[in-house]
C-alpha cells in the first residue's frame, strides 16, 4: 500500500504494477531471510525513473545483485512454491544491484542494500489493464 500510495501521489501510475511486485519480492526476502531490521526507500530520479532500495541486516548479497551464482538466476521448477522473486526483478527492472554496507561495531557487517530501477512507463505485460 505504501508503494502504491507514493507512486499515485507523484503521478507515476504507469509504474505501479512493476514497482509494487518487485518491491514486495525484495521486502519479503528481507523479512524471510534475515533476523533484524529492514527498511525501504523510494527515490525519484530524473526522466521519470524510480529507484527502490531495500536494506536489511544480512550482508550476504544474492545473485543477480552481485553475489555468487552468476548474472542469471535459474528458473524455479514449475511446481516450486517459491524461488521466483529475484528472477522477476531480473526480468522486469531496467537495472539492479546490491552491495554490502561497511563494518559495524566489533567488525560485524551492517547489512546490505539491494536496489532496482524502473523507467517512468514500466509495465508488466500480463498486468496491463
Amino acid at each position: 500500500m505504501t508503494v502504491r500510495a507514493a507512486l499515485d501521489g507523484h503521478g507515476m501510475q504507469d509504474a505501479v504494477d512493476v514497482v509494487e511486485l518487485l518491491t514486495s519480492e525484495l521486502v519479503t526476502n528481507a523479512y524471510l531471510h534475515t533476523e533484524g531490521p529492514a527498511s525501504l526507500r523510494l527515490t525519484g530520479l530524473s526522466g521519470g525513473r524510480l529507484r527502490v532500495g531495500v536494506w536489511d541486516s544480512d550482508p550476504c548479497i544474492p545473485a543477480p545483485f552481485g553475489g555468487a551464482g552468476g548474472d542469471c538466476v535459474p528458473l524455479a521448477p514449475a511446481d516450486a512454491g517459491a524461488g521466483r522473486g529475484l528472477r522477476l526483478v531480473q526480468e522486469y527492472a531496467d537495472s539492479w544491484g546490491g552491495w554490502a554496507l561497511g563494518d559495524g561495531a566489533l567488525g560485524r557487517g551492517v547489512g546490505k542494500l539491494l536496489w532496482f530501477e524502473v523507467g517512468g512507463r514500466a509495465t508488466l505485460p500480463l498486468l496491463r489493464k
